[in-house]
């Protein structure tokens, strides 16, 4: 079982345009649709079209709309009651596949709201597998939120916790690096994965996959046992402490990114539960990935859609020393 943490969850609107966003000018959507979002809620939805027993945790009062989306959707959730209301985003979709996205700030969460979510996080984690801890945090919750709930967690749980995986960014991701509390994987895309490693171009980890698995080494020597890192429609790269992959995606026609990595990650966790060695791991991420942009909105394939075995792996060396010798 895996428990996925969203801690700033959103109600999700995706806006269709059969054209470019045209700036200032009034223009006719092709569709919207709403439902539940964050990035811990995608993962639960992309395993739960897998068929894995997962349980999202996230706080909401159990009125909230996107209480009401989830319950609707049949997802497993544990909703941890807030004052505030859930905020909403908005993904605006062009014909080529462009995405732009809108994202309103968060309720602001009080201490004992915020006591109250570590302790559900660990109540759900006796008997989980991984702890998926994804996406921004509200306001109220300081940067090393996430630190502090993995140590309550192990310290709950000890042996028993489950392994941590967080698809975070910006000044939650740092401080958790910086925390010493060391977690078994993050997934960064190229950006996040330059901004940590010190790297100015985000685009030219993109187009090199041996400099993105480079970079990774940064995260590898402060707190990652290993680096999941997507690299847009290129792949994805995966690195550990003896392995160092990269995965291309099969020809794919995209149609929304929305989701899209963090169906990545749940076809990473799919495949790790089962045992799988990275090899078989990275590839099924990619084509999870690859199936999800292929959809429109935010859909999440199912098994059926993805397909791995058209995923091509190189192995890279581990180090840039390594690479130039």
């Amino acid at each position: 079982m895996i428990v996925t943490v969203t801690a700033n969850p959103a109600i999700d609107r995706t806006l269709a345009l059969p054209h470019e966003l045209a700036r200032g000018d009034v223009q006719r959507l092709t569709g919207s649709e709403s439902q539940a979002g964050g990035k811990g809620i995608n993962v639960s939805r992309a395993l739960r079209a897998s068929k894995l027993d997962n349980l999202a945790v996230f706080p909401a009062s159990a009125d909230d709309d996107f209480t009401n989306l989830v319950e609707a959707e049949g997802l497993r959730m544990l909703p941890v009651p807030i004052e505030g209301r859930v905020r909403t985003n908005f993904a605006i979709t062009e014909s080529d596949g462009t995405t732009t996205k809108l994202n309103e700030p968060g309720p602001h969460l009080s201490a004992d709201e915020a006591d109250a979510l570590v302790a559900a996080v660990i109540a759900a984690s006796r008997d989980a597998e991984w702890l998926v801890l994804a996406g921004s945090l509200p306001r109220g919750l300081d940067s090393s939120f996430y630190a502090a709930l993995i140590e309550a967690v192990r310290a709950e749980l000890g042996e028993a916790a489950p392994r941590v995986a967080v698809d975070s960014s910006d000044a939650p991701l740092k401080a958790l690096l910086a925390s010493g509390t060391r977690v078994q994987l993050i997934k960064p895309n190229a950006f996040e994965l330059a901004e940590l490693s010190g790297i100015a171009d985000g685009d030219a980890l993109e187009a090199d996959p041996q400099l993105a698995a480079d970079a990774a080494g940064w995260a590898l020597e402060n707190g990652a046992d290993a680096v999941l890192a997507t690299l847009g429609g290129a792949g994805a790269i995966y690195r550990d402490a003896t392995t160092s992959l990269f995965a291309a995606p099969p020809p794919t026609r995209v149609r929304s990114t929305v989701g899209a990595g963090d169906s990545s990650l749940a076809g990473y966790l799919l495949a790790s539960v089962t045992g799988a060695p990275p090899e078989r791991a990275l590839a099924q991420a990619v084509a999870h990935g690859s199936a999800a942009a292929s959809l429109p909105g935010s859909g999440v394939p199912s098994p059926e859609q993805t397909r791995p075995d058209l995923v091509r792996i190189t192995h890279l060396a581990s180090s840039t020393k390594e690479n130039a010798s």
